[in-house]
């Protein structure tokens, strides 16, 4: 039965970052890994095996745990996906391995598989059981640098050092993780297991620069090419996308990844009683929806400029932000901020879709539909900047619309491969560990035909 509104509990505001799939006893694990049917016999995987970007195993990793293997399971996860136990909390299951579960086209529930994925990967860290800790005993001659230490080069340094090569990242931030630990709503994950996750990377061998930026006013592009054999672009995406509205410098005004970081920062914007407005229709406008409604937001509103077919974010997530409470005004874009100093409201204007063929309708304005819409809080979700400005140093690199452009394994130009977020704009955390696994299977496979030196 589909929950009502009123029917769905949200915790007080001291609650607010309590996740939404909490972690399964021992019992209840094997009760949910009793379920699975363990598709995919004679060479065929199963369906939740495909779906998943990373392909782990799944049928094996529930089976491991439905015999009490637990430690054996998180080593099938973490041999196929290193950020196993943070894609456990964050990963869109419902879209990917969950949905394509055999179970659910009979009509019936998922096997809760991202549930029991994080029940394996916790039960090693409790354990400091050391999934990660097989390495080749000789190095070959490559040494790779890796730029960004998000997901993607997490994940390409992983891969490389199984592979038997040498790893060093450099991280302009102080962070490792890319947008884990400031960005991913806290409703989702707070930062474990991540630490645990980069621990076991360090056992791996991989070398951390952190602090330390490249390209102008960092170590250039030469010194690293002088350095290494190949290099792996994992930059990811800038700031917010800011709106040049009217009004857009009164306070009360917040960058949806300024509004996260400042929720895991411990020390959360008072919301309680406010009107909130969320501009902007993908994942990350719901997550910081759905965080308002926890912080006891009086009203939040999500204003769209698009109708709700043609939101990015996941159906799932839409459904379940209506079901706390969440307000939707769609075809609506606003065009200027009111208030005295602090915001007020936002003056709005109805738009129309005009179809675009092979894409999402364009919104087009409708004049005489303007409207007020109440707001003391607006949290601006629209997008992040393009790395556009760092990677047009590079000569060779090909670009659209700010994007970098790879072939399918990840090769850029010269010794260039890349991955993540400045390649698709923003996507999952699982999609990004595949790209920058694909990469290093690239960088070793060119290393080893003699291709790069």
């Amino acid at each position: 039965m589909t929950m009502t509104v009123q029917q769905r509990k949200i915790e007080p505001a001291q609650d607010a970052f309590r996740e939404l799939r909490g972690p399964l006893t021992e019992d209840k694990a094997i009760v949910a890994a009793s379920r699975c049917l363990e598709c995919g016999r004679e060479g065929n995987p199963a369906p939740c095996t495909v779906a998943c970007p990373t392909h782990i195993d799944i049928p094996r990793f529930i089976r491991q745990i439905y015999r009490g293997e637990p430690l054996a399971s998180a080593d099938t996860i973490f041999t196929a996906n290193v950020l196993g136990g943070s894609c456990a909390r964050v990963c869109p299951v419902e879209e990917l391995c969950e949905g394509s579960c055999v179970l659910v086209q009979e009509g019936r529930r998922a096997v809760e598989i991202g549930r029991l994925q994080r029940y394996a990967t916790d039960a090693a860290f409790a354990a400091e059981h050391q999934s990660l800790s097989d390495r080749p005993a000789k190095r070959s001659r490559g040494h790779i640098g890796i730029i960004g230490a998000g997901p993607a080069g997490l994940a390409c340094a992983a891969e490389l050092l199984r592979l038997g090569h040498q790893v060093t990242i450099y991280e302009a931030r102080s962070q490792i993780g890319g947008l884990i630990p400031t960005a991913i709503a806290p409703y989702k994950q707070w930062t474990e297991p991540l630490p645990q996750e980069v621990a076991a990377l360090q056992r791996l061998g991989v070398q951390f620069k952190l602090g330390q930026a490249v390209g102008e006013g960092g170590l250039s592009w030469q010194q690293l090419e002088a350095r290494h054999e190949a290099i792996f672009l994992g930059v990811g995406l800038g700031t917010d996308v800011l709106v040049s509205l009217p009004g857009a410098d009164l306070k009360g005004i917040w960058p949806s990844l300024e509004f996260i970081e400042q929720l895991k920062s411990g020390n959360p914007p008072e919301l309680a009683g406010r009107w909130v407005a969320v501009i902007g229709g993908g994942n990350t406008a719901i997550d910081v929806a759905r965080e308002a409604v926890r912080l006891q937001a009086s009203q939040v509103t999500v204003l769209y400029r698009r109708n709700e077919a043609a939101m990015p974010a996941y159906a799932h997530e839409v459904r379940e932000a209506k079901e706390e409470g969440v307000r939707f005004q769609w075809q609506t874009m606003p065009l200027r901020f009111l208030g005295a100093g602090q915001v007020s409201g936002i003056e709005c204007r109805r738009t129309r879709l005009v179809p675009v063929p092979g894409d999402r309708p364009r919104p087009e304005p409708v004049e005489g539909s303007e409207f007020t819409a109440r707001a003391d809080v607006v949290i601006l979700a629209i997008g992040q900047r393009k790395r556009t400005e760092l990677l047009e140093q590079l000569p060779g690199l090909h670009l659209k619309r700010g994007l970098l452009q790879t072939d399918e394994r990840g090769y850029a130009s010269g010794k260039y491969y890349a991955g993540g977020d400045c390649l698709t704009g923003g996507a999952t955390v699982v999609e990004a560990v595949a790209q920058g696994k694909r990469a290093a299977q690239a960088i070793h496979q060119d290393i080893e035909r003699g291709l790069l030196s």
